[in-house]
């Protein structure tokens, strides 16, 4: 791993050094300040020049803040003669906005990407956007990984003969049966509808539930409504046992307490791409790492390896 640098924004550097260690490489420094008019200013502390640049930096609260920080050390690196940049972003938070719901409403999710792209960076590594449209709003090559794998083997020492993974609505009934094939399972979705961010309503659930263990699975989790809506329907056809699973536990407002206090939920799965603050922990969440498959994804990058190879088997777990 000659000529690559990996720089770290404030966002998750628990994650970004992790990746590190697995590629063998170390964590160069980010100073990161602010100027008396609460401008932000990045300096990375390590050489760029013709190197390949990699910068670590999911989208997560506060958003904003990150997003500049982004930006700034994505400006930062091609003023230092950056040979190429990838921006490594497990969680890209404005993916929810890919589409245009309502008069006069803003696609957050192409103009971000605009931004991103505009700062100079060639290339983005991201991991589960929340719909396969937001990979076409970026105007530079996007690889785009998924967290299947690491669920699939969390589940596997589970008893899966009786299991069916459930989908909160159709619009991601699509992933849930690719994770459902890999565990050799069944598949059901919910049919919901949603009236605001945090106000939805699942009407029924298409599938085969009763008397079966039952995978939830959603690309994220943010304030839990959908996911505590969609078990209350699944009650009404008695399940056998449920766990929550998803890529992003993001569990704002409360949501992972109000989750943990299910009684009848036994797990709730999430992977590393954002963190989960140890004082929100309980004690049925289950955080699996994402970081050696970041670290193979950034590997072939760097090496014009395929990226796309990394799903044609599974890892050992």
């Amino acid at each position: 791993m000659r000529d690559i640098s990996v720089f770290s924004g404030s966002a998750h550097p628990d994650l970004a050094a992790e990746v590190c260690a697995h590629l063998g490489v170390p964590l160069s420094p980010t100073r990161v300040s602010r100027f008396a008019n609460d401008c932000l200013e990045v300096q990375l502390q390590a050489n760029c020049r013709e190197r390949d640049v990699f910068l670590v930096q999911p989208l997560v609260r506060p958003v904003q803040e990150h997003l500049v920080e982004l930006l700034l050390m994505c400006d930062a690196a091609r003023g230092a003669s950056a040979g190429r940049i990838t921006v490594v972003m497990p969680h890209y938070s404005y993916a929810r906005s890919d589409k245009k719901d309502a008069p006069r409403i803003s696609l957050g999710g192409r103009l971000v990407a605009d931004l991103i792209a505009a700062a100079g960076v060639h290339r983005v590594l991201a991991m589960t956007l929340h719909s396969p449209q937001v990979h076409g709003f970026f105007s530079v090559p996007v690889d785009h990984l998924h967290a299947r794998r690491e669920l699939a083997a969390h589940f596997r020492h589970h008893d899966l003969s009786r299991t069916t993974v459930v989908s909160p609505d159709l619009g991601n009934a699509k992933e849930a049966a690719a994770f459902a094939r890999m565990l050799g399972a069944q598949v059901a979705a919910g049919a919901k509808q949603r009236y605001a961010d945090d106000r939805v309503s699942i009407s029924s659930v298409i599938g085969e539930v009763t008397d079966r263990d039952l995978i939830v699975l959603d690309d994220e989790i943010a304030k839990g409504s959908t996911v505590l809506e969609l078990l209350d329907r699944l009650r009404q056809l008695a399940p056998r046992s449920i766990r929550v699973a998803c890529t992003h536990g993001l569990f704002s407002a409360g949501a992972l307490k109000r989750l943990s206090e299910q009684d009848d939920v036994l797990e709730i799965v999430c992977t590393n791409t954002v963190p989960v603050p140890v004082e929100d922990h309980t004690d049925k969440l289950r955080i699996l790492t994402v970081a050696p498959a970041l670290a193979e994804a950034v590997r072939r990058i760097h090496n014009g390896e395929s990226v796309s190879a990394l799903f044609d088997a599974p890892r050992n777990a």
